[in-house]
């Protein structure tokens, strides 16, 4: 009488390959995702800062107090009017923390917010120690 089927030491095979298989695949994925993340970091940081620079051309040399001052329509001065902008329409969340909240004029790194910005010197980064180089 013969039997048919796999043995234990050929299903264990098996099994070993896919696991493998799975960890090249697994870290193709990791590799890909962290690509997009940074590709969008650098498009919306692109985004960002050029539109700090066009408010600061259109209001006399000044960056905006704060960065919700890209989102309304302002005069001359900064405040709220007819003349200019806006300049965003929603802002860009950081991809590495998923979240949009910005420290202006604080202490720069230590993840504590998504952004940084210095509204006297118009510098815009990540407020994560990984990218604060950016």
């Amino acid at each position: 009488m013969t039997h048919k089927g796999f043995t234990l030491i050929e299903i264990l095979i098996v099994v070993i390959i896919l696991g493998v298989l799975a960890a090249i695949v697994v870290s193709q994925f990791t590799e890909t995702s962290n690509d997009t993340k940074e590709s969008a970091l650098a498009s919306d940081l692109k985004t960002v800062r050029s539109q700090l620079e066009l408010y600061r051309i259109q209001h006399k040399g000044d960056y905006p107090s704060n960065t919700s001052n890209l989102m309304i329509v302002t005069d001359i001065d900064g405040n709220a009017g007819a003349d200019y902008g806006p300049y965003l329409t929603k802002f860009p969340s950081n991809p590495f923390t998923d979240t949009v909240t910005v420290d202006v004029d604080g202490t720069k790194g230590g993840s504590s917010h998504a952004w940084y910005y210095n509204s006297t010197t118009g510098e815009f980064t990540p407020d994560d120690d990984a990218h604060s180089a950016w």
